[in-house]
């Protein structure tokens, strides 16, 4: 079985998501945004993009994972 990428060079190419930007994110479009790709390969997934670049490459995590990295930033 192949693993799935980590990545896929263009957040269009995840169809039918409904990205979501930071509740701390100022006006200024310096976030980033975050979806759960599904139904598909990526279900299950978080997908994380720039919100400046929003046709720009977006990273795929385990939720585990990023929850891990937000709890981090506390």
């Amino acid at each position: 079985m192949t693993a799935l990428p980590r990545c896929v060079s263009s957040s269009t190419a995840l169809p039918g998501v409904r990205w979501l930007r930071s509740s701390r994110s100022t006006g200024m479009n310096n976030c980033v945004e975050t979806a759960r790709p599904g139904p598909g390969p990526w279900a299950g997934l978080v997908a994380v993009r720039d919100s400046k670049n929003v046709s720009g490459p977006a990273l795929l995590f385990a939720p585990e994972a990023w929850e891990g990295f937000v709890a981090g930033l506390d």
